[in-house]
């Protein structure tokens, strides 16, 4: 006794059709998910190669102590050193208290940056990844001929 399949010829085997080219397309909806993670890898890193910047500035701020006129080369600094500018130029101490002072909090507020950035770029990833899923099962499921 023969037994007869329901599904034309061209179908057997692949549930989505003969042509096996929802099956790529489901493939691809995932692949974006892998190019949004290579994406996050150039992001992520930012504030370390800020925070590493922002070092060295400091160290040119304390190399100034030995300049014929520390102030103004602080003062020339003053663009340079950004957001830490107020606590080295401005603050009370010595000079390698106050760029201390400067490096402690310019590496907590870059602390908190890379961990906010790294949340975000995850979330970016569990949603593309979500999304990319229920795209591909939808067209897979409602996609048939």
């Amino acid at each position: 006794m023969q037994h007869e399949n329901p599904q034309p010829a061209g179908t057997r085997g692949n549930r989505a059709g003969g042509s096996g080219g929802w099956a790529a397309f489901l493939a691809m909806a995932f692949a974006v998910v892998g190019l949004v993670g290579l994406f996050t890898t150039y992001a992520v890193p930012v504030p370390l190669m800020r925070a590493l910047a922002h070092d060295a500035v400091l160290d040119e701020a304390l190399a100034t102590a030995t300049a014929a006129d520390p102030a103004a080369a602080l003062a020339a600094m003053r663009p340079r050193l950004g957001e830490e500018a107020a606590l080295v130029i401005d603050g009370g101490g010595p000079l390698a208290e106050r760029v201390h002072r400067a490096r402690l909090a310019m590496h907590a507020r870059l602390t908190a940056e890379a961990a906010a950035l790294a949340a975000r770029m995850r979330m970016l990833v569990l949603v593309v990844t979500a999304l990319g899923g229920f795209f591909g099962i939808a067209v897979l499921r409602f996609g048939r001929p």
